[in-house]
């Protein structure tokens, strides 16, 4: 499965299991296995570098197994073949997001002049608060 010019998954590290699909589907529910399991063996593969492989398991979440494969279900139509491509197709996003590198934060201080107006503000807002006190007769 080809991913990107450089990265192309061989056939051992994914595997393909069929099962009943659930929902809607009359008769054709119980008979057929439409419903796709893909299992791409992410933490074995060569061709992931270690920083994409620890990218993609923060993105799959709940998806990534204890021994290090990633699980696709796709059971989105009453068609197996096109199940296999939705599930093939969410694996490549998902590699896609991950080979993308997260843009280093550059750390910013406000403006000496934004301080100085949000601590005016802060004082102003006081005095505002100051005057809703009990109103007092000094005659």
């Amino acid at each position: 499965m080809k991913i990107t010019q450089n990265i192309e998954l061989a056939d051992w590290e994914l595997t393909e299991s069929f099962t009943r699909s659930s929902g809607p589907g009359g008769q054709n529910v119980n008979k057929v296995s439409t419903a796709v399991e893909l299992r791409f063996e992410a933490e074995r593969s060569p061709h992931l570098p270690a920083p994409v492989k620890a990218r993609l398991k923060r993105i799959a979440g709940r998806k990534w197994t204890l021994d290090g494969a990633l699980i696709i279900r796709a059971e989105e139509t009453r068609s197996q073949a096109r199940n296999r491509e939705i599930a093939r197709d969410r694996l490549k996003e998902m590699i896609l997001k991950a080979l993308e590198k997260p843009k280093r934060r550059v750390a910013t201080r406000p403006t000496l002049g934004s301080q100085k107006r949000r601590l005016a503000a802060k004082a102003n807002r006081g005095q505002i608060k100051a005057m809703r006190g009990r109103v007092r007769d000094d005659e």
